[in-house]
């Protein structure tokens, strides 16, 4: 049995991108086209890859077992390509990630990146998103993914992540009057939308924790001391969302946004920002559940 690596990338993209419809524009093809490429797939395999539950697809236990398999080998590839071409990237390229964008998203960019272009040096900053627009503006980071409204300047947007109410699942501070809240320094967009979103409602609040970091800002929600914003893509475990229904107007989207130092054009930091753009363009970024 012969695989066919072009019928390989298809497979992947799909994974990383989030579903076959999210996969287009990584492969450039329709989505019947991809589809027709998957069942090539499985016919050449002789089984299939794809198991769907309700609007979840996923991978079956041949699907896991293909993926982990194919990024190796389409990974050896591309390094064998770039190394008889000349075009293998080296030097280095720093990038700064989110705090709260670090655990879950972080390996794969990391791992992905180091599949194609192994001989770049990557130095990685995870911190505030304040903290690293400051960095790419003074020129300590060459590229940042940045949660915000895109009111400092210019940057490109890779998408949209709803934006919550987030409390304990334990507690019951959502209940108490004043509520209590623990916020972002006044440095972070989300402290201030929060409290508009309150006034606006005449709810009577009061600031009871802030952090320029996630940790401290979920760590009070999640022990029951106050609620809080968080995107809901990253919510803690421990830690669940409120609804219009139970008093909580809905928050406006984060922009998830990639910033530039500038002048910063070099090959391997635009092999970077291509990786972080795969990431984050159109996927739905569920690696828990590894859906597809």
């Amino acid at each position: 049995m012969a695989l066919d690596s072009d019928l390989l990338r298809t497979f992947v993209a799909i994974s990383d991108a989030g579903g076959f419809t999210a996969a287009t524009d990584v492969v450039g093809r329709t989505q019947s086209a991809i589809s027709m490429q998957m069942k090539r797939l499985e016919e050449s395999i002789g089984a299939p890859l794809f198991l769907r539950t309700g609007r979840t697809l996923s991978l079956t236990y041949t699907g896991d077992v293909l993926l982990s398999k194919s990024r190796r080998v389409l990974a050896m590839l591309d390094e064998t390509a770039a190394a008889v071409t000349g075009e293998a990237l080296d030097g280095g390229v720093r990038v700064g990630i989110p705090d709260e964008y670090g655990s879950p998203f972080l390996p794969g960019i990391l791992a992905r990146f180091a599949d194609l272009h192994p001989l770049v040096q990557v130095t990685v900053t995870c911190a505030s998103c304040p903290t690293l627009y400051d960095q790419v503006a003074r020129g300590s980071l060459d590229l940042a993914v940045e949660i915000g409204d895109m009111d400092k300047g210019d940057g490109e947007l890779l998408g949209h992540e709803p934006t919550v109410w987030a409390t304990s699942s334990r507690h019951l501070a959502h209940e108490r009057d004043p509520l209590p809240l623990a916020l972002f320094d006044a440095a972070c967009w989300w402290h201030d939308r929060a409290i508009e979103v309150l006034e606006r409602s005449g709810r009577a609040y009061r600031v009871a924790y802030t952090s320029a970091g996630i940790a401290g800002v979920a760590a009070a929600i999640n022990a029951g001391l106050a609620i809080g914003v968080l995107g809901r893509e990253t919510l803690p475990v421990g830690v669940r969302v409120l609804s219009p229904e139970e008093g909580f107007a809905e928050l406006p989207p984060s922009r998830v946004i990639l910033r530039r130092r500038a002048g910063a054009t070099s090959p391997a930091v635009d092999g970077m920002a291509d990786t972080l753009r795969r990431a984050f363009l159109g996927a739905s970024r569920d690696e828990a559940s590894r859906r597809v």
